[in-house]
């Protein structure tokens, strides 16, 4: 299911632990998998758990509970916006109602065009730059007000 560049790196995840724990190498997995595919389907999530030796479910535990994983596809871009308390007391809120005007979607929506998908996501360990989005799981943009929104959108195009 995965090419051998995704199997070799997630092989590399696995020697960090012990050789009867290589579920502990569940959340690059899954990470390398959907790099791979772009999102995680069902047969994904199952693959990754028997390369591991672990239990479809518990795997399935892993990639539902983080929102960093797609159960379902998502746009070339996808857009997380921190809305836990101290993102949402600075702006947080009216930073993920911006995008939703201006990309004319709801979370959990990708754009027609298939280009961004908006996600609303918990604490990302940034309060003091608040609002904080991510973007692909990858990078983080801080005091996200509209002047840097536009920024971004614009970068992102």
């Amino acid at each position: 299911m995965l090419n051998q560049n995704s199997l070799t790196r997630i092989d590399r995840e696995i020697a960090k632990y012990p050789a009867d724990q290589k579920q502990s190498a569940s959340m690059a997995a899954l990470a390398i998998a959907q790099e791979e595919l772009g999102w995680l389907p069902s047969e994904a999530i199952e693959f990754v758990a028997n390369y591991l030796s672990m239990p479809p479910i518990a795997a399935y535990e892993v990639a539902s509970f983080y929102n960093m994983y797609d159960l379902k596809p998502v746009g070339k871009y996808k857009l997380t916006v921190c809305t836990n308390l101290p993102c949402m007391l600075t702006g947080g809120v009216d930073a993920g109602e911006y995008l939703k005007e201006k990309l004319g979607i709801g979370y959990n929506e990708t754009t027609p065009d298939g280009r961004i998908t908006l996600k609303e996501g918990e604490c990302m360990g940034a309060c003091g730059d608040a609002p904080v989005m991510i973007v692909n799981n990858r990078k983080m943009c801080s005091w996200m007000n509209p002047e840097q929104i536009d920024k971004l959108l614009a970068e992102l195009e």
